[in-house]
């Protein structure tokens, strides 16, 4: 049963966020032989600047 996690900045549509989710799991299902109904995808959507890349927020 896998799970995938997938951290963005939020400002994806809702549409955006399950064309992605219905891609991974597909690619997962593909690669994996994992049956899609035991395929989790977790989107964790982080508020911009609440991150850093090299000590610099973003």
């Amino acid at each position: 049963m896998p799970f995938i996690h997938v951290e963005l900045v939020e400002g994806r549509s809702q549409e955006q966020l399950e064309n992605m989710m219905k891609d991974i799991t597909e690619a997962v299902h593909k690669n994996t032989g994992a049956p899609k109904e035991h395929i989790h995808v977790i989107i964790n959507e982080m508020k911009k600047g609440t991150y850093g890349v090299a000590g610099e927020w973003k």
